[in-house]
């Protein structure tokens, strides 16, 4: 027996997604957009001082050929500080989903490519069928919406707090992803409300093929609004088995850390822990400590992408890479023997590019447990396929062990 550990490093994509040019921010494409490629960059030239200095430095995730995978995804290495010697097997992934969010790059991670093209609000004003407020409007007993439009979460409670907090009606935005987000204040509209409201609109939209509907709580005051950890994902539930499903199917347990519980409506798992990058840690360090032989532990670490690459923070992205470098120094000699680690990603979020929205990139795929080595290109779904077959459980999807 053994266990597996699948890592998600939320939009650290490694750039050269051979279908880039059909993914854009604004008018600008994807192409040559490379999250890592260009943080390492911006650290070298001095450009990401914020709380940091000096080049980008991940010795352990560079241990596991972080630098190789870099170089094999997008032809080229750059500013990454080298280490002594290599300790994990190295490759790179491309999506062939139609879409870079996070249920596409998580399904697919887990062998399951989008069966379908998700549904995407256009970015006009207002941004959504009349049908859809209506439906908002029936389920508040409001007589209409704020907001109606894309925009980052922030901004749209701070442009419209003030006006939800007196007339009670909810803040309803979207963006690139396919996604349908209602803002509303824990205390005067009530977090229960808000929860049953995107509960009660999710039907709609799932069936629209939109692939989340996101409660967006917050609290305080005009000026001062603040959003909260209380942000719960209604997803579409995967059409098909997924890896989780087969952990379960074969006995095993599975272990979700992060916001994996939304992203697959909780099927084919046992436990979920959520909270702060920072809480994840902890609990992945627990996972490595107790978790049964045979079980699989899927954590997604959110904040790279949530609170930097939307926000387009160098620095601050750059200090989130070299938190996790070291806590994975901690964490990687908990592993027992027979175990196998993997970390990747499921999109990227270059925070030099244009525009807030993620980036269609490969991504790294990094392996503890299994030996030194390349691996080389690989798709999305032989993560899955590897990750079962170290398990023992049989491969219910399109991908291949790589490993």
């Amino acid at each position: 027996m053994s266990r597996a550990f699948l890592v998600v490093m939320d939009s650290v994509g490694i750039g050269g997604a051979p279908d880039a040019d059909q993914y854009f921010n604004g008018d600008r494409p994807d192409t040559g957009a490379n999250t890592l490629a260009h943080i390492a960059q911006a650290c070298a030239e001095g450009r990401a001082e914020d709380e940091r200095s000096g080049p980008l430095h991940l010795p352990n995730l560079t241990a596991l050929g972080l630098d190789h995978a870099l170089a094999l995804a997008s032809l080229g290495r750059v500013g990454l500080q080298p280490t002594d010697g290599l300790t994990g097997r190295w490759g790179a992934a491309t999506e062939v989903s139609r879409g870079k969010d996070t249920p596409s790059g998580h399904w697919e991670l887990a062998g399951l490519p989008v069966p379908w093209d998700w549904h995407y609000f256009p970015d006009t004003v207002p941004a959504f069928p009349q049908a859809v407020v209506d439906k908002v409007c029936a389920l508040t007993g409001c007589d209409a919406i704020l907001g109606n439009c894309h925009g980052s979460g922030t901004v749209m409670i701070d442009r419209f707090g003030a006006t939800h907090l007196q007339t009670g009606q909810p803040i309803c935005y979207t963006s690139a992803d396919s996604v349908f987000q209602i803002a509303a204040h824990e205390e005067s509209f009530g977090l229960d409300r808000l929860y049953a409201l995107c509960e009660g609109i999710a039907p709609m939209l799932h069936d629209m093929k939109v692939g989340r509907v996101i409660a967006r709580p917050f609290v305080g005051a005009p000026g001062s609004f603040q959003r909260t950890a209380n942000r719960h994902d209604y997803a579409i539930t995967p059409p098909k088995p997924v890896l989780t499903d087969w952990v379960q199917e074969a006995g095993g347990r599975v272990h979700a850390i992060g916001k994996i519980g939304d992203i697959f409506s909780m099927t084919g798992i046992d436990t979920l822990r959520k909270g702060p990058d920072r809480d994840l840690m902890t609990y992945l360090s627990d996972a490595l400590d107790s978790a049964e032989e045979g079980s699989l532990t899927f954590a997604n670490f959110v904040e790279f992408d949530s609170l930097y690459g939307h926000r387009r923070d160098i620095s601050g992205y750059a200090r989130h890479l070299e938190w996790f470098d070291a806590e994975l120094g901690r964490l990687l000699p908990k592993l027992r023997t027979g175990d196998m680690l993997l970390i990747t990603a499921d999109h990227g979020n270059d925070p030099s590019w244009t525009g807030t929205d993620h980036t269609r990139e490969r991504v790294p795929v990094l392996v503890a447990g299994k030996g030194v080595g390349e691996i080389g290109h690989m798709g999305f779904v032989d993560v899955a396929a590897s990750l079962a077959t170290h398990l023992g459980v049989p491969i219910q999807g399109p991908g291949q062990n790589r490993l």
